[in-house]
């Protein structure tokens, strides 16, 4: 039995990193070490050894490679930047002894970040960061040990020679203003727009100096933050970005041993998985976040049993998601104020109900079923969610009058749908604009009425702009 590749470290430099790229593409490709070797006159021994960065590589074999993987460029892109990092530390090795004294990261020792987080547009990156960020699409620098070496060495960016709490603070408050964001805006909003420079310095800390005391705190504001950025780059559509903010986010609860936000971590894995068309990797998310479901909170429990609920649905198994959705229920009711990490706070009855309600919306739609509980479950979460979360209300809408279309009503299904896309139209959010689509599709039948007619129109005009 041939013996399973051995884990890439990508953190150690630029070129481990393009080796792991190189694994990853060849492997997207179905093929094995042999056959890419024999498309480049190598053996699979010398493939796999560039893959672990044993072996050199040259920008001419680089290129040989992106073609034959079909990389279509990216291998090569991604090549410069390797050749940039040797270019910087042979330039590093020549400098004097009088010169600016680093930490070992590339960071000046003196100089501190300002209280406000950065928030970078193009034109404040250097040509590598907008290079790695504008053409490799921001999600370069995942790995904990990549692109430090991209900050610059002063100037708003710099990393501090020694974290501090008022470091992780400043990371804590770019994810809960990032969070506000997302909710309100979407996730290919300004929450979008604005992460890639606060990513790259909260990941920086990492390897920087710390306490051994503040190691928890800094890993569980860091993984926060990714859990956020993980979130609203699914709500865009970027979802190998999100399959990866969303797995670090993972490491760094792992890291933190914080329980609460490993189970909010691989909540969102699950959502996003099931949202995919992968139902059974979404599911296993879920069971995997209620291990050691003493650790947890009533509403952290909830939520993964809510998603378990949506797995099952999406797979047709309407007995096994409704037993899901009474789990979630008998939890939710034991609930208690304050028992709550902050980033639990948007988990209320509201929000409850219309995690249920979408569970039972695809139950509703199968031969046989009801839809009363779906109805009910979404109009509790529409009547109960404030303007803080217009993208949940929005969602629910949506779901709403799609049910209310399908099951007979589009009269009242135009008055719950022109609501929704009141709010729909305030957003940039590829979900909603998803669930518009679909119900433009259930509406289909009855398009020769007028009003549907135009809440047609309307659906398209909105989903297009």
């Amino acid at each position: 039995m041939p013996q399973k590749p051995k884990p890439l470290d990508e953190t150690k430099s630029m070129r481990a990193w393009w080796g792991k790229e190189l694994r990853n593409w060849r492997e997207a490709r179905g093929m094995s070490s042999r056959e890419l070797g024999a498309k480049v006159h190598l053996s699979a021994t010398s493939i796999e050894r560039i893959e672990k960065d044993e072996r050199p590589c040259n920008a001419n074999l680089a290129s040989q490679l992106d073609d034959a993987v079909q990389a279509g460029g990216a291998l090569r892109r991604l090549w410069r930047l390797v050749e940039e990092e040797a270019d910087k530390r042979s330039a590093d090795a020549d400098k004097t002894p009088g010169g600016p004294t680093l930490d070992g990261i590339g960071t000046p020792t003196t100089g501190m970040l300002g209280l406000s987080p950065p928030v970078f547009s193009e034109r404040s990156l250097s040509p590598v960061e907008r290079r790695a960020f504008f053409t490799l699409g921001g999600i370069a620098a995942l790995a904990p040990g990549a692109f430090i070496d991209l900050l610059p060495g002063s100037g708003p960016t710099a990393l501090p020679k020694m974290v501090r709490p008022e470091d992780i603070e400043q990371v804590t408050t770019a994810a809960v203003t990032l969070a506000g964001w997302d909710n309100l805006y979407g996730g290919g909003g300004i929450a979008r727009s604005s992460s890639a420079g606060l990513f790259i310095w909260a990941r920086g800390l990492l390897a920087t100096k710390y306490p051994p005391q503040l190691e928890s705190d800094l890993y569980t504001a860091v993984g926060r933050l990714s859990m956020v950025m993980g979130a609203s780059a699914f709500d865009a559509y970027e979802h190998h970005d999100a399959t990866e903010l969303l797995r670090f986010g993972t490491w760094c609860a792992e890291r933190a041993n914080n329980w609460h936000l490993r189970a909010a971590v691989l909540n969102w894995r699950a959502r996003h998985e099931i949202w995919c068309g992968r139902p059974d990797e979404g599911l296993t998310h879920a069971e995997n976040g209620l291990v050691r479901a003493d650790r947890l909170t009533h509403r952290e429990q909830a939520t993964l049993h809510n998603a378990r609920a949506r797995a099952w649905a999406k797979m047709q198994r309407p007995k096994e998601a409704l037993a899901a959705i009474r789990q979630s229920d008998e939890v939710f009711d034991r609930a208690r104020d304050g028992e709550d990490a902050p980033w639990m706070a948007y988990y209320d009855e509201a929000q409850h109900h219309g995690d249920s309600g979408h569970a039972a919306f695809d139950i509703a739609l199968m031969p046989g079923q009801s839809p009363s509980l779906a109805v009910s479950r979404l109009k509790t979460a529409i009547e109960g969610h404030t303007d803080d979360y217009v993208r949940s209300r929005a969602l629910s809408g949506a779901k709403l009058a799609t049910l209310t279309m399908a099951t007979g009503d589009p009269q009242q299904a135009v008055v719950i749908a022109n609501r929704a896309l009141d709010e729909v139209g305030r957003l940039r959010s590829k979900r909603a604009a998803t669930d518009m689509q679909d119900l433009s599709k259930a509406s289909a039948r009855y398009a020769r009425k007028p009003e549907v007619a135009e809440l047609r129109s309307r659906i398209t005009t909105t989903v297009l702009a």
